[in-house]
């Protein structure tokens, strides 16, 4: 799992064996340090890398490429009348009342205008009847301008190819003979569903992010055959699925979260070591903190009018994330109003935080925690890197303590508590606003930096408790091999269900069957046996007449008269859920059918640990654990002895009261005073007030 600062590794090599590594990121190139790390991990659990069967990757290429703006010079070929969609977008304006707004998708676009080229064709709706044939001879010459200007790839976006692919596939085999070498996106091939703009835009994004991350999916590919790794590469997807290289590669827009998605994946299965299926995921790393609430162990997924990246909408299917720039990178500033800011500037992982001594000027959180004695010199990444916590103090003073008129201590504690205000807000974002109470959640903090807000973020959004994993610094990486392999397909079918005729239900379970035929050949085509193949299916419904969908399960079988009111039941369970109510009617419309092809894999085991002893000698035990002691500030402005543990030598149902730090290689754990932690069975740490 490659982040911002650094890239995590988890080695699995059978039941109750597994191996953690960490090796800072090479933004330059992510493949240089993923193949370092693998060799390196190899090397640590004495396997030979030829013997690697499989290799799960979560990657922020996609993403980054998004957030830069450094994507790929686009064409785009689209209906005579409608060059325009992606300019005009929705006429939504980010700030109502502001002139000089600026809107993205019109100051960055993702296809340039002059790269926008009008063909005659004409589907008509609604049945999809060809009323105007493509004009083959404007594709041509569009070809012959695109060569001309250095496209390096092109989109073909018709109106209403979701009802009739056709012209958009005729205009598809005629590019690839003139534009052999270009990366080719059609809309029908990579989002068959209604709304032109946003199917557009998704099509657009696909190229966009297509060439770069394409080429780094299969270079990295061939360098690990070429280091002698021939396991099979698997790359992790927005929805919480892994697809292959070649299916990564044509359709990019999937793994646009593909780095946060494993991290809530990870979660989800260290919530199942202690069996508590309610949890509120933050992972916190060096430059961002991805949040997610799992109510009853069921990974949510976004509902499609949130699903924007960068300000642009991409109808993929994405798990539903909170992602703010809140990490152990995040520079602490005064902003030109003399307010006190933190984030979302990262300092990254180079230069880093100025404790790393590799040049970095500004304060970010990880030196707030060095200043505070939270952060051991000696320690750190456990003794692998080495810290100055004297740059630290030197950095907040001159930047924060001093401009502003306080202490050091003070200026640490408030970088600490406007970061963790930050965060808190965003955890009541994706949890409370959601229709999820806090209150019934363990809070799971993991990531580099999670452990040491865990318990700040429990007190701030009233969680139960805080649930540290075993290894929370790797957990994302963990998080990819528990992951499913999974596709997914849709097709637009509007159905008003009430009052719908034999003859409509049969066109729906003929889109579904089609469906359904596409993520089997998709499965078998990468080796799953049919009887381990699982489907599920869902249709995105509204009442009649709004704007945009929920997802309902669909019933066990053909859909008909006599089972459409478990869609209109589940659809009213959706939207009681998301917005507070209901309108008891009945007039609700399927718009989007979904079928999702999945191949479970074997669940990742993790060993137990020992049983701690009874009376002394679980005392015994402890004090075995018990390394040293040293000054720390807590969040209340007191400075005290605190204890340092081995998180290694700790053993099941061991108890340790606060104030006190956990140390291990990838991690971190803050315990304030008056709360205790408790060592369960799989090495959970649960941390609660006393």
């Amino acid at each position: 799992d490659v982040g911002g600062t650094f890239t995590d590794l988890v080695l699995e090599k059978g039941p109750r064996d597994v191996d953690a590594h960490k090796v800072p990121s090479t933004p330059e190139d992510q493949s240089i340090g993923v193949v370092r790390g693998i060799r390196e991990i190899c090397e640590i659990g004495k396997v030979r890398p030829k013997d690697v069967d499989l290799i799960v990757h979560g990657t922020t290429v996609a993403t980054n490429i998004t957030l830069e703006h450094n994507g790929s010079e686009v064409g785009m070929l689209t209906s005579r009348g409608f060059r325009d969609i992606l300019h005009i977008a929705r006429h939504k304006r980010p700030f109502n009342f502001s002139l000089q707004f600026d809107a993205p998708w019109q100051s960055l676009p993702l296809v340039k205008r002059r790269n926008r080229i009008s063909i005659s064709e004409r589907v008509m709706p609604p049945t999809g009847e060809i009323e105007t044939p493509l004009n083959e001879q404007e594709v041509r010459d569009a070809c012959k301008l695109f060569a001309e200007r250095g496209v390096e790839a092109v989109i073909i976006c018709f109106m209403f190819s979701f009802l009739n692919p056709k012209n958009e596939l005729a205009a598809k085999k005629i590019v690839q003979k003139e534009l052999p070498n270009v990366f080719l996106s059609t809309s029908c091939e990579v989002i068959d569903v209604i709304r032109e703009y946003e199917r557009f835009s998704t099509t657009a994004m696909n190229a966009y992010v297509g060439p770069k991350t394409s080429t780094y999916i299969r270079n990295l590919d061939k360098m690990l055959k070429a280091d002698g790794i021939s396991a099979e590469l698997r790359i992790m997807q927005s929805n919480g699925g892994v697809a292959t290289v070649d299916m990564a590669s044509e359709r990019p827009v999937t793994i646009l979260m593909s780095g946060p998605a494993g991290g809530v994946i990870g979660g989800r299965w260290a919530g199942g070591l202690s069996k508590e299926k309610n949890l509120i995921t933050v992972d916190i790393g060096g430059t961002s903190a991805d949040i997610s609430t799992i109510p009853n162990g069921e990974i949510r997924i976004m509902n499609p009018r949130d699903t924007y990246v960068g300000d642009y909408p991409v109808l993929a299917p994405m798990i539903d994330l909170t992602t703010i720039g809140a990490g152990g990178g995040s520079i602490a500033f005064i902003d030109q109003g003399g307010a006190f800011r933190v984030g979302p500037k990262s300092a990254g992982a180079d230069p880093g935080p100025a404790c790393y001594a590799r040049g970095g000027t500004e304060p970010t959180v990880t030196d707030a925690q060095v200043a505070l004695g939270r952060l051991d010199v000696d320690k750190f990444l456990g003794g692998d890197m080495t810290i100055d916590p004297e740059l630290s103090v030197k950095v907040i003073a001159d930047r924060i303590a001093k401009p502003l008129g306080m202490s050091v201590k003070d200026a640490a504690l408030g970088i600490i508590k406007v970061i963790n205000s930050n965060m808190a807000l965003a955890i009541r974002s994706n949890s409370v606003a959601r229709g999820f109470d806090p209150r019934k959640f363990a809070l799971m903090p993991f990531g580099g930096a999670g452990p040491l807000h865990g318990v700040a973020l429990a007190k701030e959004v009233s969680a139960k408790e805080v649930i540290v994993p075993p290894a929370p610094g790797i957990n994302a990486a963990i998080g990819l091999l528990e992951t499913d392999m999974q596709y997914e397909f849709t097709r637009s079918a509007p159905l008003i269900l009430a009052g719908a005729t034999t003859k409509d239900f049969e066109r729906i379970n003929t889109a579904l069957d089609k469906l359904e035929k596409l993520c089997r050949e998709r499965l078998s085509a990468d080796g799953i046996a049919k009887s381990k193949q699982k489907l599920t299916r869902i249709a995105e419904c509204r009442y009649h007449g709004q704007g945009f969908e929920l997802r309902a399960d669909l019933p066990v079988g053909k859909l008909s008269a006599k089972n459409k009111d478990v869609v209109i039941d589940n659809f009213h369970k959706q939207h009681q859920l998301d917005y507070g109510y209901t309108f008891g009617s009945d007039q609700v419309e399927i718009m989007t059918l979904r079928v999702i092809g999945i191949a479970s894999v074997e669940p990742l085991t993790w060993p137990k640990l020992k049983k701690a002893p009874a009376g002394a000698a679980k005392t015994k035990a402890l004090k075995a654990a018990f390394m040293y002691s040293r000054k720390t500030t807590f969040d209340d402005g007191k400075t005290v002895e605190t204890p340092r543990y081995d998180r290694g030598m700790l053993m099941a149902g061991h108890e340790i009261s606060g104030p006190a730090i956990i140390l291990q290689h990838n991690s971190t754990t803050l315990i304030p005073p008056g709360y205790r932690a408790r060592v369960s069975d799989f090495g959970n740490i649960h941390i609660k007030n006393v």
